[in-house]
């Protein structure tokens, strides 16, 4: 276990006792900021700087947008937790190549746009005015948190042909478990944590938990679902997957990949593969992918 970590858990959760209130600002301050950022590493740096670099601003936040190729069938590519656009820079060439325009954000919090943190609604805002500007995307791509911003986002109007989740995260009740176990939380902060959610970070959404599940309501989005998840994925467990596909029967596809973890699995050639092949079949009918994919020895 990472020291951080481990010193992280034994503070917060003996704070619990002693200093309830201030132990709950710390966990729900953890929780809410990404506290590091990503940077754009040296093999995305040529493909990162070829994009036509714009700005949003969401929430008093501004928002560097990315775009490469000519606008037309915008192909939006949604990054994680901690995470930012130059991480699809293996995508992007394969995109232009059939005549697809990659289109991309850092999030509030994330790369290079202010602020020190973002929701699962500035994200669903942010791709909305991505919407206003070149119209209806030709697909989504999206990884980890951002595979529910994108489930988000199509049930409430955003336009899309196709969807491409990788390594996603289900629901938000996922985020909080997980983040929960992480920690090990004692059962006095996880209730303290939900109610600091419900009440601090989305005091204005009822029924946050159901809204923000891509398990409910599933009849609102009719779009072909390409899922690819490794099996063995430490950050989000495959379980994930498995209960997506099964509340999109006969409409999701699963790809299990072996032994690419959480952030490999988005530069994996055969990974690639399949999701254009998904996005842009020759025949223009979605075909099936690959059984599973592996990493080399």
């Amino acid at each position: 276990m990472d020291l951080a970590v481990a010193l992280t858990r034994t503070a917060l959760n003996a704070g619990s006792l002693v200093a309830p209130g201030l132990a709950g600002r710390a966990s729900f301050f953890l929780f809410c900021n990404p506290l590091q950022r990503s940077r754009v590493r040296e093999v995305e740096r040529d493909v990162h700087r070829k994009a036509v670099v714009e700005e949003l601003t969401v929430a008093g936040k501004k928002v560097v947008t990315y775009r490469w190729g000519d606008g037309r069938r915008p192909v939006l590519m949604l990054h994680g937790w901690q995470s930012r656009a130059s991480r699809y820079a293996a995508f992007v060439p394969r995109l232009e190549a059939l005549g697809l325009s990659p289109v991309s954000f850092d999030a509030p919090g994330h790369g290079d746009s202010g602020g020190k943190a973002t929701t699962i609604l500035e994200y669903r805002e942010i791709i909305g005015l991505l919407q206003e500007r070149y119209g209806a995307f030709h697909s989504v791509i999206a990884h980890s948190f951002g595979v529910a911003c994108a489930f988000l986002a199509l049930r409430g109007g955003v336009k899309a042909e196709r969807l491409v989740a990788v390594s996603g995260v289900s629901d938000f009740q996922f985020l909080l478990d997980a983040f929960c176990e992480q920690l090990n939380l004692n059962g006095r902060l996880r209730a303290d944590l939900k109610r600091r959610i419900e009440q601090q970070l989305f005091p204005s959404t009822p029924d946050l938990w159901e809204l923000f599940d891509a398990k409910v309501h599933t009849e609102q989005i009719t779009l072909p679902i390409l899922l690819i998840h490794d099996e063995d994925d430490p950050t989000v467990g495959i379980d994930e997957a498995y209960q997506l596909r099964d509340a999109y029967p006969g409409q999701a596809q699963l790809l299990v990949t072996q032994r690419l973890g959480h952030r490999k699995i988005l530069g994996e050639n055969a990974v690639l593969d399949n999701a254009l092949g998904f996005l842009a079949p020759a025949d223009g009918v979605p075909g099936e992918p690959a059984g599973e994919v592996s990493s080399p020895a």
